[in-house]
């Protein structure tokens, strides 16, 4: 095997094209590769018959297939799953799979830790690692598939993928648009760009250059609606203020008038949550097309904060709906094996200071 053989989960479908180029392949092969390995889940280059005796000998030689393991799989009474992944530098990360009745959605994490530290999320509390490759980002759609396949309880397709796991993915962003370009591709999971959603904390620079890139659909953690309790909450508001943050999103729907930007809002009793703070993210959404998800804070391990009651949770829907906006309250999933948003931990080694 060659000594820097390169993992081709860690290529997209243009970039495995120019590695085929420059082998003096035709480009098609690329096509063909990504259809056995993230459409068949074939690994093994001696199973794929449509390429030459040779060119496999070439792949083998060349290139590894080299994915996360599994080292846990947690199951919750409502039907979640969680994947703790061992990676080979040795931290851990986690994965969960959501099964709904139309739907089956998987959360994707984008980076060992998180590099922010926003002060209600138990993955901010585990510190920051390193961001993860393309062959980890996208090792956990493809091993999720495999152990969904594999489950007695019987298979249920993903077909909806958020990066709303560990990290930030923003702060990732090239390997996760590479990701990204193999979730779209017709030629690997051939999903929708309203199926793929990227979650971000507000960093202002990388929406933009998502727009250009790779225009999923857009999630922003907004969590507050005025900058001061947002730079409690969400500490990188203190780089990019709502104005910047909001204007960013204005410029990520112009031109697709099908585009709706979701906000999510962790709801904490006497933090957030009150009318005032509804009123105030009213004002603050005016002219958007959006969507605002109410997460009830889902605790953890010294945690700071307090679940807002149900019947506060309701009013402050009720003053956004009155206006106009689509709120949802998000159901609680998974919090019995810590999968719930914002509880995902992994296991990360060798912490480094994140931004505060």
């Amino acid at each position: 095997m060659a000594t820097n053989p390169v993992n081709i989960f860690d290529l997209d479908r243009v970039k495995l094209e120019s590695f085929f180029i420059n082998f003096g392949e035709k480009p098609f092969r690329a096509r063909q590769v990504l259809n056995w390995i993230h459409q068949r889940f074939v690994t093994d280059y001696s199973q794929m018959t449509d390429l030459s005796k040779s060119l496999r000998e070439k792949l083998a030689e060349y290139t590894v297939t080299a994915l996360p393991k599994i080292e846990h799989q947690y199951d919750s009474a409502d039907g979640t799953r969680k994947w703790l992944l061992r990676l080979s530098c040795g931290n851990c990360i986690e994965t969960v799979f959501i099964p709904e009745e139309s739907r089956g959605t998987l959360c994707v994490s984008s980076q060992v830790g998180c590099i922010l530290n926003c002060s209600f999320c138990a993955t901010g509390k585990q510190g920051f690692n390193r961001n993860l490759r393309t062959s980890e980002i996208i090792g956990q759609l493809w091993l999720a598939n495999e152990s969904l396949k594999q489950s007695k309880t019987g298979f249920q397709a993903i077909t909806n993928v958020v990066m709303m796991g560990m990290g930030e993915p923003l702060a990732n962003f090239n390997n996760v648009v590479t990701a990204m370009n193999l979730m779209l591709d017709d030629f690997s999971y051939g999903l929708s760009w309203r199926r793929v959603t990227l979650s971000t904390a507000g960093m202002v620079p990388g929406i933009d250059r998502l727009r250009v890139a790779c225009p999923v659909s857009l999630a922003v953690s907004l969590h507050a609606s005025d900058d001061k309790l947002r730079d409690i909450l969400v500490p990188i508001n203190k780089q990019y203020p709502l104005q910047e943050l909001l204007a960013a999103c204005h410029r990520y729907v112009i031109g697709n008038n099908k585009r709706v930007i979701t906000f999510e809002y962790v709801m904490l009793a006497g933090v957030n949550d009150s009318p005032r703070h509804a009123q105030q993210l009213v004002k603050l959404l005016k002219d958007l097309p959006a969507k605002v998800n109410l997460i009830p804070f889902n605790p953890f391990t010294n945690s700071l904060y307090q679940r807002s009651s149900m019947d506060v949770i309701n009013a402050f829907r009720e003053v956004l709906l009155k206006k106009g906006i689509i709120t949802v309250t998000r159901k609680t999933r998974g919090d019995d094996i810590a999968a719930a948003c914002g509880q995902l931990a992994g296991q990360v080694q060798d912490r480094i200071h994140r931004f505060s």
